[in-house]
């Protein structure tokens, strides 16, 4: 069976996001790439599986610019068998990502597709899901643990209530929550191998998926500065300054 993993490329959790002066985007010119945290879970988890003997080959795949291909190359680090890198400079939405990993999904034939819950720079929590209904497959998104058996995926997954377990029929997709595991930590022999490990590189063009209409972010702004609390000494000081806000 083969594990298709998605890797987004994003800015480092570590680094301080700042808005260009002319509010057209955030500055990235110069500041740490990485992958996006909960898609390095994922693949994390597509390795242990790997390593189960649940699964015979993990592709990592990646929608982005040819700098994308070091995140790629991570994810070979890591453990994966070869890479894919979906060429685009422009920016891609959640349906339209969906769209180009289901147009891969067909032709490489996965048992399982594993990607993060969310990416950390747009948060929109939704390529997963849409990829399960293009795809026509179930999908177990948030998992916390996952085992497969046979033709099936038993999946825990965390909801407002607390854990749900589920199971799903494979071929399936599965996102990945911050709980699942830790991802491993990559070795420098391995990034040596890495680079011998093949790496498809693939306009996206010659795909042939129509990028479908998508919101057009007008301006980008930094939120406002936080403003220093205020301490009350007794209940009824309290009561009368949220009467004061209008809270009350």
């Amino acid at each position: 069976m083969k594990i298709l993993v998605a890797l987004k490329r994003v800015v480092d959790y570590n680094v301080r996001i700042q808005v260009k002066p002319d509010g057209s985007g955030v500055a990235v010119e110069g500041a740490k790439m990485s992958i996006n945290p909960f898609d390095e879970i994922a693949l994390e988890e597509a390795l242990r599986l790997k390593e189960a003997d649940k699964a015979e080959e993990v592709i990592v795949v990646s929608i982005g610019p040819e700098a994308a291909q070091q995140q790629l190359r991570t994810g070979l680090a890591m453990g994966a068998d070869r890479a894919i890198l979906v060429q685009s400079d422009e920016a891609v939405s959640p349906l339209h990502a969906a769209r180009i990993l289901h147009t891969l999904v067909q032709a490489e034939q996965p048992g399982l597709v594993l990607l993060g819950k969310q990416a950390i720079d747009d948060d929109s929590n939704q390529t997963g899901q849409m990829l399960a209904a293009l795809w026509g497959r179930p999908q177990a998104t948030f998992a916390s643990k996952v085992a497969l058996e046979g033709e099936t995926a038993t999946v825990t997954r965390e909801v407002d209530a607390g854990l749900e377990t589920i199971a799903v029929d494979l071929p399936a997709v599965i996102t990945s929550d911050l709980r699942l595991n830790e991802p491993r930590f990559v070795k420098l022999p391995d990034i040596m191998k890495a680079k011998r490990k093949p790496l498809d590189i693939r306009p996206l063009e010659e795909l042939g998926v129509t990028p479908p209409p998508a919101c057009q972010i007008v301006r980008w702004r930094a939120p406002e500065p936080r403003q220093a609390g205020h301490k009350v000494e007794t209940v009824d000081e309290l009561l009368t300054a949220l009467k004061e806000r209008g809270v009350l």
